[in-house]
Parts: C-alpha cells; structure tokens; sequence
C-alpha cells in the first residue's frame, strides 16, 4: 500500500470487539419500563447525547469532531458517551431502567434486532429519515422484519489481506479459489511462519470469519448441519492438517490475528479495514488486500456486512426523538460520511458518498467490491442470529481439536433450533 492513513502515529485501533450476548426477555423487560415510563429524569432541551462504542482515541476524536459539526448546523450541543462495544447493550439497558436513555444508540448491526424486537426503537422512516442513494443490501443491514431502524455511516467487511514481498519472491499469484488458497497457503508455510491466519475463535470474531466460507459455498444459518456448511468447516480443518494454519487459530480474535501478520508470522490473513490503521504503522510491510477466495472460479464472494448504525430509542419524548433523527441525518450526511470513511478505512453508506471515496482511495476497491456482494448476519433470523453464534462458536471449537465438522454441526442445529 502507498496510501497512508491522515495521521500514521495514531494509537492502535481495536475494532470489532467481542460482544456480550443479551437475552431478549431481559432487554424487553427494560426497554418496555423505560417507553411506559417515559423520559424520566429531567433534561437539558439543548443537549442531547449519542452513546458509542468509539472508545479508542481516533474514533473519540473522530466522532467528536463529527457531533461538533452536527451540533453548530442544527443549534443544539450533543454530548458523546463511549462505552466498550461488549457494554453497549448492558450499558443501555441500565439507562433504560433509570429512564435516561440516550437520543441516540449506536448498536452493532447484530444486535439491533433484540433491541427492535423488544420495541426499544423508533422507526427511522417515521421520524422523516430516508434511504435515498442507499444500497437495498445497507437498507436491510439497519432493518428488521422490514421495518427500517437503524442507519449506518458506514459499512465494513472482510477481505483477504497479503503480504506483497512474501508472495512475491514465492514467485505465487494472489489466490482467487479455495483450491489455489490452500496450495498457496501451503507452499507459503515455513519455520515459524504460517501462510494463512484467520480468526477461528468461540467468539462472535470467529462466526463473522467463517461466514464467508459458508455463504459463498451456498450454505446459510438456517441449516447448519447442511452438506454445504459442512464442507466450509472441512476447508477450515484441511488447512489445519496441511499445517497452514496454527492451531491457536481457535483462540484467536481478529486483533490477534492482525498481530501475526505484522510480525511476520503469517503470509496472508482474513481480516477487516479496522486493521489497515495499525498496518500503515509498520513502513517496512507491503501488503496488499483482494477479496476473499470462493470455492469455485466464478463463484461470488459473499462476505458479512459489519458495523454499527444509528437508532432512536423509544423514550416517550416525540420532540426529543424528532430532533434525534436530525443528528442522525446529520451524522450519515454524504460529506460526514466521506470524512468518516476516509479516517476510519470503512466504506461509506451512500451510494454517491461511495463513489467520491472510490476515487479517493483506488487502492481499497477489492474492499467495496467485496461489499457490493456482502449481506447481514441477521437479514434471515433477525434476534434469533444469536442462538445461531452461539451454536456454530461451540462448533468450531469441536471441529478444529478433532471432532468431525458433520457432527459438530448437527449438534450445533440442534442447539441454534432449541435457542439453548
């Protein structure tokens, strides 16, 4: 990569953090107390609040410069409040039973559903907010049962990242199928380097690794035990038992596994633009990013949407809730967008907003070719994703020590079917 980030000694970015797993009853009980209930505690009419999971330094500051641009255009001052991303949702229920819900939620994606189904938000369309030059497949990553309720800035993915040097004096071509992935990855593997590393974890890091082998392999979360998903899991296991892969593999989370790259001790890995940050830090590594290798020559890579959007929680104050949806279209404006997607390495929401970007880093178009063709964790089973993480993090834990990816996900149907 040539390309570097605006300011190449921020600290190191820990995005999609392990998330804490909240049980619809608890979220509902909560989130009809605080609706029935109304506000509450008395507010400040000018100030308003947006809680995130912007945590680390850049985004903070990112954000902050974002609501301070928000807050001179509509007249108000809006605070930010960042909690770490596994705290989100606990965070926002412990408002909602001391009614001082924030105007603003921003959720991941995959978690957005629980707090819809619960009743915990407002429609987006209701508050006058729309989808104008956005894709239908972003339209659908904030929506749930149709309606739409959350509105991202910006989307990410995976991808397929590489080490240019090292595949380059292998004399090995980028690889585009499982086939060639294998025997590159193979072929790349060396002392104590391995070629690939991906994050198998029992951690919702691992289900959004594997989603792409069992998507662009023609499974889905509706059956797990399916021939298709158990063929994404045995490719999994056969670059284990070529040695491809390390066997730390089911304890790593992305972060680890964006750590062995730069260290050198993987070749090329599966990972997410939150780590092209950390990467331009090191001037020494060329790498390079494609999409991820599908099972067949002409297959389509179906990758997993990621990221957090926008939602207005149901507080019982219409006046408030109206001027929430003005910070929201405020925030997903074209240039906050822009702006917000060129710190961060993400792909902006809006079709147009996208096309600017294109321009501005050509570099990264493996990226937004990957989430032309991306979908939703959620779009199929809405609250009911969580049962089937759950299900498949215990899987892989079974598969890769040794059990047969057929019974390890026949188990794992079972589980995600009885919601246990």
């Amino acid at each position: 990569m040539t390309t570097h980030p605006p300011d190449s000694t921020r600290p190191r970015p820990r995005r999609h953090r392990r998330r804490v797993l909240v049980p619809l009853g608890l979220v509902s009980a909560f989130v009809a107390a605080a609706a029935l209930s109304g506000c509450g505690q008395q507010r400040d009419p000018d100030v308003y609040t947006v809680l995130n999971s912007s945590t680390d330094e850049s985004y903070h500051r990112w954000d902050a410069d974002t609501l301070s641009r928000c807050s001179k255009q509509l007249g108000v001052r809006i605070e930010q409040q960042s909690v770490p991303a596994a705290q989100v949702m606990t965070k926002a229920l412990r408002m909602a039973s001391s009614k001082s819900l924030p105007d603003v939620l921003q959720l991941d994606a995959s978690e957005m559903p629980t707090f819809a189904e619960a009743g915990g938000l407002i429609p987006l369309k209701d508050l006058g907010l729309s989808t104008r030059d956005v894709p239908d497949g972003i339209v659908n990553f904030g929506s749930y049962k149709g309606t739409y309720y959350g509105a991202a800035r910006t989307v990410n993915t995976l991808a397929l990242f590489y080490n240019k040097d090292i595949l380059a004096k292998a004399g090995l071509k980028v690889p585009t199928t499982w086939a060639e992935m294998r025997e590159t990855a193979k072929q790349l593997t060396r002392g104590k380097r391995y070629g690939l590393a991906l994050s198998a974890g029992g951690a919702e890091d691992g289900v959004f690794q594997f989603t792409p082998f069992m998507w662009s392999n023609g499974g889905d979360e509706t059956k797990l035990d399916s021939p298709q998903v158990v063929e994404a899991l045995d490719y999994w296991k056969s670059l284990l038992k070529d040695r491809s892969l390390s066997k730390s593999t089911v304890n790593w989370t992305q972060a680890d596994v964006n750590d062995q790259f730069m260290a050198g001790n993987a070749a090329m890995m599966i990972n997410g633009p939150w780590q092209v940050e950390t990467l331009n830090t090191k001037k020494s590594l060329h790498w390079g990013m494609a999409k991820i290798p599908v099972p067949r020559a002409g297959d389509d890579s179906v990758g997993p949407l990621g990221g957090g959007v926008l939602t207005v929680p149901n507080t019982g104050d219409g006046k408030r809730q109206k001027m929430a949806a003005r910070i929201i279209t405020c925030m997903s404006s074209e240039q906050e967008e822009i702006t917000y997607a060129l710190n961060s390495w993400m792909v902006p929401a809006n079709e147009k907003a996208a096309a600017v970007w294109r321009k501005k880093v050509p570099e990264l178009s493996s990226l937004a070719d990957q989430v032309a063709t991306a979908r939703s964790r959620t779009a199929e089973l809405g609250a009911g994703w969580s049962s089937v993480s759950l299900a498949l993090q215990s899987a892989f834990q079974s598969a890769l020590t040794g059990e047969s990816s057929e019974a390890a996900l026949k188990r794992a149907q079972q589980r995600a079917t009885s919601g246990n």
